[in-house]
């Protein structure tokens, strides 16, 4: 029987993939995930000389080359740019990551009108870099493949019991932010698929970075049925297989790894 092999399914060997914010706390695994996996990486960040560093270490098991540059995606101009500085630097670009996000730190008591648009911007700079992946496979005549990275905030109300005397509330910006991603896939994947555009969200559950308050941690822990929070290395297989051939008939889904949170 004429079939691929696992192994097969799973390489990106030939690929490329543009990661957003592939620099920050899960964007290293993520950007690690697509390397190992054989594709050519391009991280596109603010800070392009903090970015060449993770690039920088990034493995190369096929003699990939890996590149770093600069996406604002809260900045058409520079998120334009920055796609168009990925294909001159890689030749062309059939995988994209949109994961970078900015945001601010206030909750549903004190945020304001303008950080509450400002966070909702970066739905905008993740739907403009998709239609910048489908056009340019379009016109290459390939497939190509899309993954948002949403939440399972974006599925499920807070937790307020974990902040409470603690830190701020999870923001409500971010919920909706997260909330309006997770249906955009759904959305754009319908459009796109006759076009062998694949769009997918991949979710994370509590990643909690060592920044974290420890007590809000320990409360999260208690609510999760696994007992324990996720790490960062706990992405790398869920994204290799929502990108890959692997998911060649995967598209329009939300994949959650949180845990068990969203079963209860």
């Amino acid at each position: 029987m004429n079939e691929p092999t696992v192994q097969k399914l799973f390489d990106l060997t030939g690929r490329v993939a543009l990661i957003t914010g592939g620099s920050g706390f899960l964007g290293r695994s993520l950007s690690r995930a697509l390397a190992e996996a054989g594709a050519t990486v391009v991280i596109g960040s603010r800070d392009r000389e903090r970015t060449q560093h993770v690039v920088d270490e990034l493995p190369s098991p096929g003699n990939a080359i890996h590149h770093a540059v600069v996406l604002n995606q809260l900045d058409e101009s520079s998120l334009n740019g920055g796609f168009a500085a990925a294909v001159a630097a890689a030749g062309q670009v059939d995988i994209l990551i949109n994961n970078g996000q900015q945001g601010h730190a206030l909750d549903l008591t004190n945020v304001t009108a303008e950080a509450f648009n400002k966070d909702l911007q970066n739905a905008t700079g993740y739907f403009l870099l998709a239609r910048h992946l489908r056009d340019h496979v379009v016109s290459r005549k390939v497939s190509g493949s899309i993954v948002m990275i949403g939440s399972m905030y974006g599925v499920v109300g807070s937790y307020p019991d974990a902040y409470d005397g603690i830190c701020v509330a999870s923001p409500v910006q971010y919920h909706t932010l997260k909330g309006g991603i997770v249906h955009m896939t759904r959305h754009l994947a319908a459009y796109w698929a006759k076009d062998g555009v694949r769009v997918n969200c991949l979710s994370p559950g509590p990643f909690p970075s060592e920044k974290a308050p420890p007590q809000m941690v320990e409360r999260l822990k208690q609510k999760s049925p696994m007992g324990r929070m996720g790490t960062p290395d706990e992405l790398k297989g869920p994204l290799i297989m929502l990108v890959s051939d692997a998911g060649s008939y995967i598209t329009g889904q939300n994949l959650l790894v949180d845990g068990g949170w969203t079963a209860w």
